[in-house]
């Protein structure tokens, strides 16, 4: 069935379900360069990155129209790894357009979903595969790997004209951090957030 443009209404996105990758999409990598700020121990990550900077995650942008009527939709790989006790993760954003919601299924592997709201309340939720998470509006969220041997890999959905909020938790943080203590993930107040 066609629009009256002639654009198609469907769109068919190959995605392999263990890995998570599209063979037809090129990802968009965040490299732990990219991450300079976002971990509690900044100058370890200097230490690894001066080694070799590493993937910390990637993710598939399908370029859907930033339109209320559109969903934005795509995976989110978080391979496994660690910044001193701190596992690998996301940036973690807002919504430019705070009120939006999304949705988070996992695929493949083990970790958290940590999110907040400017009014201080604090969410976290265990993602291991056949897990959705509902994030409602207004809430930023991080997505997390725990797992020391393979990556997390999940599917997420939402309203593709809510854009990216990534500055205010760039400047600010997450008030909450998970890092592994006693060998175990543990959350604990993150020192460097900023009110």
């Amino acid at each position: 069935m066609k629009r009256k443009n002639n654009e198609l209404k469907s769109k068919v996105i190959k995605f392999n379900l263990e890995t998570g990758i599209s063979p037809e999409i090129e990802s968009k990598k965040r490299m732990l360069s990219d991450m300079e700020g976002m971990y509690f121990d900044n100058n370890k990550l200097k230490e690894i990155v001066k080694r070799r900077d590493l993937i910390v995650y990637e993710f598939y942008d399908l370029g859907i129209k930033a339109d209320p009527s559109e969903l934005a939709y795509g995976t989110t790989i978080v391979y496994p790894g660690k910044v001193g006790a701190e596992y690998f993760m996301t940036k973690g954003h807002f919504h430019e357009k705070i009120e939006t919601a999304e949705i988070y299924y996992c695929l493949r592997g083990y970790g958290y979903l940590l999110m907040e709201n400017p009014e201080g309340d604090v969410e976290v939720r265990e993602m291991k595969p056949g897990i959705s998470v509902y994030v409602p509006p207004r809430f930023a969220h991080r997505s997390i790997n725990i797992s020391p041997d393979q990556p997390l890999i999940l599917f997420f959905s939402f309203r593709a004209d809510a854009g990216h909020d990534y500055k205010t938790i760039e400047k600010k943080g997450f008030r909450k951090l998970m890092i592994e203590q006693n060998d175990k993930p543990t959350l604990i107040d993150n020192p460097k957030w900023k009110s």
